[in-house]
């Protein structure tokens, strides 16, 4: 009799520690999730624009990258070639030399060694025109990449309201069947596009920067080597 009761009594503490600890209830499964694909369709035509102007910058980018670090090679000993070709009255060599490096700094001397036996002053407009000519190949299509760093979140910002719009139409329309989840499910699918277009405009404006920093770079050797191109020029005897 002692050994039922005792029985009973632990299987009530049981049933009592059980019942004061969900947590050893087993998760039900099945609880929706956030998923990224689907709050991208949730998103309209909107997100489909911002995956397109995604898409056109960064392939601008790489297109670019590339570009701008072919430009930056830089061989230490080129100036120190031109001059000594310059000082020998090798005028071929020079060019030849220049044509082979094949760089933004090496285009420009190429068109002040062409243009030597005229004053200074013209040598120097010749080689600062080529330069702002190879500057401008080097930022090519970095506009559109601003646009769409700039464009992108107010796209997203657009898609945001006009779902807002849609929402409240929708809670209008419904009359006293307004019922909250049909308020919030509209604004979490309005909101997305202002999700999208934040990163799609934080991406391609940090992209853009770095480019632009790159640049900035080349333009530095390239003013260099014009710099000493014209020490060159100065020397006596030259």
């Amino acid at each position: 009799m002692m050994m039922l009761t005792v029985l009973a009594a632990a299987q009530a503490a049981v049933e009592t520690v059980a019942g004061e600890n969900p947590v050893l209830t087993p998760v039900t499964a099945g609880e929706p999730q956030m998923n990224l694909w689907d709050m991208a369709c949730k998103g309209g035509w909107i997100m489909i624009v911002l995956a397109v102007m995604s898409v056109i910058a960064f392939y601008i980018f790489f297109e670019r990258a590339v570009t701008i670090r072919k430009a930056a090679k830089d061989d230490p000993l080129f100036m120190d070639r031109i001059r000594d070709y310059v000082k020998s009255d090798d005028m071929t060599s020079a060019l030849n030399y220049c044509r082979m490096t094949n760089t933004p700094s090496a285009r420009m001397i190429e068109k002040g060694l062409k243009r030597m036996g005229r004053p200074v002053s013209d040598i120097q407009a010749a080689i600062e025109n080529t330069g702002n000519i190879e500057v401008a190949k080097l930022e090519d299509k970095l506009s559109i990449m601003a646009t769409i760093s700039s464009g992108a979140p107010m796209l997203g910002f657009l898609g945001t309201v006009t779902g807002m719009v849609r929402a409240f139409w929708n809670m209008a329309n419904a009359g006293n069947n307004i019922d909250i989840t049909l308020l919030s499910s509209g604004i979490y699918e309005a909101m997305i596009t202002t999700v999208g277009g934040l990163i799609v405009g934080i991406a391609v404006m940090f992209a853009y920067n770095h480019l632009v920093y790159r640049i900035d770079k080349v333009v530095n050797q390239m003013e260099a080597k014009t710099m000493a191109f014209m020490d060159l020029l100065n020397e006596p005897n030259s």
